[in-house]
């Protein structure tokens, strides 16, 4: 369990990829066993917004804050609190499902017990596969098998870039259970998808509310104007 006071911010987060500005003057806040839905149709930046979110990108303007502090102040600690399953399964289809899983909680816990990683598996339902080669998965159970990292881990803050895809719906509602006991222990989750997705209380984050709009001629100027951003709307989450 984390903090019951433990909360996760952004505070007017812009993303520019290659002479694109995607999003302007981003914010929200999360608490603890809160949940954030990344909405908007492709190209709003739900992807970028989580790579953001995970250290891998730099925000072009803004702050990405944990307890009120700057999470820039401390890349090392931030990565060590979040645990971030992208579109790619990074699967190696050389190693055993067993030993895939082990990889890769071994580089948050090199002291990871055989027990944590089998109990993983089964809750996914890979654990008749353990010993068989990655190669043979199909899409879905490679999706299944990166989902599986976040049990064998202990991170607060989940963040998942389209976790349901290539899943069948009795492998969606065990994510979805999943979900809702890590939030039950005071962790958070930030997750994107096109699928009905169940989570309770869960905000909605409209990411095509925060487009840069063109400036209007003869328009009285934005708060932002002087930065080169004009937010769509304020109505997103705070």
């Amino acid at each position: 369990m984390i903090e019951a006071d433990t909360s996760f911010s952004v505070e007017g987060l812009a993303c520019v990829r290659g002479e694109r500005t995607v999003f302007v003057d981003l914010r929200f806040t999360l608490e603890s066993g809160g949940a954030l839905l990344l909405l908007g149709p492709n190209g709003s930046g739900k992807s970028s917004l989580l790579r953001l979110l995970a250290g891998l990108l730099r925000p072009a303007a803004g702050t990405i804050l944990w307890d009120g502090r700057p999470v820039a102040e401390d890349d090392e600690a931030h990565a060590a609190r979040l645990a971030f399953v992208g579109h790619q399964d990074a699967v190696k289809p050389a190693l055993t499902v067993a030993e895939n899983l082990a990889f890769w909680a071994g580089l948050r816990d090199p002291a990871i017990a055989a027990s944590t990683i089998a109990m993983a598996l089964e809750r996914f339902g890979l654990g008749r596969l353990a010993d068989e080669p990655a190669r043979i998965l199909s899409a879905g159970q490679r999706r299944r098998l990166a989902l599986a990292r976040l049990l064998a881990g202990k991170a607060p803050l989940w963040l998942l870039d389209e976790p349901t895809a290539a899943l069948d719906a009795g492998s969606v509602r065990t994510l979805e259970s999943v979900i809702a006991r890590h939030r039950a222990g005071g962790g958070m989750v930030v997750l994107s998808t096109h699928t009905d997705v169940e989570l309770d209380g869960a905000q909605p984050l409209h990411l095509d509310q925060f487009i840069r709009r063109p400036a209007v001629a003869g328009a009285a100027p934005a708060n932002n104007a002087g930065d080169g951003f004009r937010p769509a709307d304020s109505g997103g989450p705070s």
